[in-house]
């Protein structure tokens, strides 16, 4: 296959694959009631996915896929900020301003 052939390929392939996963619950159970146990798990899928999608990005950041001690310390910021204020824009602030000032310092 030529490059084109197999990105296309794969293009699709991701955009069926996603179809059939979101027709699953839309289509099957879209108009069912879902048991009290499932919904209340549903509410946490966000919770559970946004931190595990920035957790790489965040720890192995460096070079050559090393750890970079200004992510990790931002994001330790974030964290805590986040914590005791339990506000989310003071939580990116403090995290960006962290970031900002260990990238100049270092």
């Amino acid at each position: 296959m030529t490059d084109g052939m197999t990105l296309w390929t794969v293009i699709i392939g991701l955009g069926v694959g996603s179809f059939l996963l979101r027709f699953t619950f839309l289509g099957f159970v879209g108009d069912r009631p879902l048991p009290d146990w499932l919904l209340r798990h549903l509410r946490y899928t966000a919770v559970a996915i946004l931190p595990a999608l920035a957790a790489p990005l965040v720890v192995y950041s460096g070079e050559n896929g090393s750890v970079d001690i200004a992510r990790v310390v931002a994001a330790l910021a974030t964290l805590g900020v986040g914590i005791w204020t339990r506000n989310v824009f003071a939580a990116i602030g403090a995290g960006a301003v962290t970031l900002i000032i260990l990238i100049y310092a270092i």
